[in-house]
């Protein structure tokens, strides 16, 4: 079971025609199993690119991700297959899915295709798998209700019980709160939390809410250019790097509270 991801020396980015964009360089990290990671940093810095290229969705430039497991025995990403990725890593994106007459059940459902073969067929266990699934999210109650129904909150949980039908170690989140009020944010960050420690998943989303994840993360990654900083809220703040992120005129950071004002 591999459960940690590590990164050494990527280089992430875009080849076409021969030519290469280059996006960053020489990142470090790793993404902790039983930890809820928030990646974060300006619009345009790379954020969306890096969770493309964890995913196994475009290629590194250079570098290296590797899955490590109990026994720290590392393996590169590109030596696994698509099925065996589909197994290892599962992926919850921004966009709203496009299903129309599909219960949320049947849905949830789909995250099994990478253990039901061809046809997709659901047995017993793939069924308790899916019911199981639900539960940890805590949307029993909408289990018979047709997708295109639901709400923005709603139908992002239903994405969040497919992932976890998938039974990855890993999950990625693209903006997991965008388009959601306020208390939606908030409970989408606990549950996100609660599933990384309680289920001991290794989860890493984007987000622009960087008040909820100082507050509910176990671990920041912060992009500039050219740097990656990786720590907690507490140690990031501590060493200014949040400070030079989020304040502007009108706005400061108070590295003891991790609390953001704003002035008029």
């Amino acid at each position: 079971m591999f459960e940690t991801v590590i990164l050494h020396d990527l280089s992430i980015g875009y080849a076409t025609k021969g030519n290469e964009k280059v996006v960053a360089t020489q990142l470090n990290a790793a993404i902790n199993r039983g930890e809820l990671t928030c990646l974060l940093g300006q619009n345009g810095i790379g954020k969306s690119t890096l969770l493309r290229t964890l995913s196994a969705f475009q290629p590194a430039l250079g570098g290296e991700i590797s899955m490590c497991d109990l026994t720290s025995e590392h393996s590169p990403l590109t030596s696994f297959s698509d099925k065996q990725l589909s197994r290892m890593i599962g992926v919850v994106l921004t966009e709203k899915p496009d299903v129309q007459n599909m219960t949320v059940t049947e849905l949830v459902g789909m995250g099994r295709s990478p253990y039901t073969g061809f046809w997709g067929t659901l047995d017993d266990d793939d069924h308790r798998i899916v019911t199981e699934s639900i539960r940890l999210v805590g949307i029993e109650s909408l289990q018979s209700r047709m997708v295109h129904t639901l709400s923005d909150g709603e139908r992002q949980k239903v994405m969040i019980a497919k992932a976890l039908a998938q039974q990855t170690p890993v999950i990625y989140l693209d903006e997991p709160t965008a388009f959601l009020d306020f208390p939606s944010k908030v409970e989408m960050m606990q549950l996100l939390h609660r599933l990384a420690t309680q289920e001991q998943k290794t989860i890493f989303l984007s987000t622009h809410d960087v008040e909820l994840a100082l507050q509910i993360a176990d671990r920041l990654w912060l992009m500039e250019p050219q740097q990656l900083y990786v720590g907690t809220p507490q140690e990031l703040a501590s060493e200014g790097v949040l400070s030079r992120f989020i304040e502007r005129d009108g706005i400061t950071f108070d590295a003891n509270s991790l609390t953001i004002h704003v002035t008029r």
